[in-house]
């Protein structure tokens, strides 16, 4: 990293590896699309031009990671997503940045994520909750190879295709860990989070390890079938408590489960990890799933149960009216902005020093920032039939941002809605 200015505080968000990239892809927004709100960052849907494919583009503003302490989040998850590759998993394949924000741009998924068929009283069978059990199964044994805990899996947290398969996404708190090492981070969403990791907490035991995903999947199974989770558990509870709740409630199972259901969740609800269902080769083993073509599985060759309707935007519309009310610095009318922007930091008088801390914040995040392309990355591999790395090229490339190149969000959807939609 090359020196900053010599000022108090100077920040670092280098990740572990401390690579560049190579520069963003140009875009185009498609004719028709929607833009929808997560909790920490916006999603548009934008075309690549030379190829015409259709992706999700999140982005995330700069100073207002800053001010939450996230961008060290950030970072960790684009070093984590830019080193993986799964069929259930939602992939990143380009990186960027420009002054006001980072970028992600990663697999499009239509069919909404499986809180929202939650509310919509979606009725999931047996059979489709166990086809997402072991999509997901398959994507965890991937993480692990990769030595990568994800830490919040839960119905937020996966997307369905058009198709009906299911797709982790959502790598901003998971962890790596090496071989022999064990987290001890309090991390996750409390109802979907697993005993080990309060009582490693509660008690400063040796920490938890890959089996805490497993026991999320359990959670969010049974809650598809039921429509509650296992056991009351909310973000208000005291971490205390919840080390008592697991040692004297009971899971309730409803009789009209099979008793092969039953089985396969009591074997990943299990309070004690060393017992607990958490590999693949233990889902390959058990009874109730004897049935599973894996190879079939792994090329979504298996059928869906359930099929989200392709009339239907799979989203909730209600926040997305209220963000296109209320954004104050709209994606489409950054260039003017950033040409502003400029302008006015001209102007400034050089001694002043209230905002210092924040532009040595942003500063560095320019500096440091990897920039990647997934595709060029895969051009490169098949010519050289080298592993997939993102290149060491020096100084991270300058974002492009001109009339041919820039990122632009859609006003909301009115061919499929009247307001728009969220996830």
């Amino acid at each position: 990293m090359q020196a900053m200015p010599a000022r108090s505080r100077a920040p670092c968000f280098r990740g572990a590896s401390g690579r560049r990239g190579c520069p963003c892809p140009p875009y185009r927004r498609p004719r028709r699309g929607s833009r929808y709100l997560t909790t920490k960052r916006t999603v548009c849907i934008v075309q690549k031009r030379d190829t015409e494919k259709m992706y999700a583009m999140k982005y995330m503003n700069k100073q207002q990671c800053i001010e939450r302490d996230e961008v060290r989040n950030v970072f960790r998850e684009l070093e984590i997503l830019q080193e993986i590759e799964h069929v259930f998993l939602v992939n990143l394949w380009y990186s960027f940045q420009d002054e006001e924000d980072m970028f992600m741009v990663v697999d499009l998924l239509l069919g909404g994520d499986l809180r929202y068929h939650l509310q919509q009283n979606v009725q999931f069978s047996e059979d489709t909750v166990k086809l997402y059990i072991c999509e997901m199964a398959l994507a965890l044994d991937y993480l692990r190879s990769q030595h990568i805990i994800h830490r919040d899996v839960k119905p937020d947290n996966i997307l369905l295709d058009e198709q009906g398969h299911a797709h982790l996404t959502d790598f901003n708190i998971a962890t790596i860990i090496k071989d022999g090492e064990r987290a001890t981070a309090l991390a996750g969403t409390k109802p979907y989070m697993a005993p080990e990791i309060f009582h490693s907490f509660v008690s400063g035991g040796t920490g938890y390890s890959f089996e805490v995903d497993w026991w999320s999947v359990g959670v969010m199974a049974y809650e598809l079938l039921r429509g509650w989770r296992p056991y009351d558990i909310h973000s208000s509870n005291a971490v205390e408590s919840l080390v008592q709740l697991f040692s004297t409630v009971s899971v309730q199972y409803l009789p009209t489960w099979s008793k092969e259901m039953v089985t396969l969740l009591r074997k990943l609800l299990t309070v004690n990890p060393e017992h607990r269902f958490s590999s693949l080769e233990d889902m390959q083993a058990a009874p109730s799933l004897a049935h599973v073509l894996w190879d079939d599985l792994s090329e979504k060759k298996v059928e869906p149960g359930f099929v989200p309707n392709k009339g239907r935007l799979h989203c909730d519309p209600t926040f997305e009216l209220e963000e296109m009310i209320l954004e104050s610095k709209p994606l489409h009318k950054k260039k003017k902005r950033l040409a502003k922007n400029k302008s006015r930091d001209s102007s400034r008088d050089s001694s002043q020093s209230e905002n210092d801390y924040l532009q040595d914040c942003l500063d560095a995040i320019q500096q440091d920032f990897v920039i990647f392309n997934r595709e060029k990355l895969k051009r490169s591999q098949d010519l050289t039939n080298e592993p997939l790395t993102a290149p060491e090229t020096g100084d991270a490339a300058e974002p492009m941002v001109d009339s041919e190149t820039e990122s632009v969000a859609l006003p909301m959807c009115g061919s499929i809605c009247p307001s728009g939609g969220s996830s």
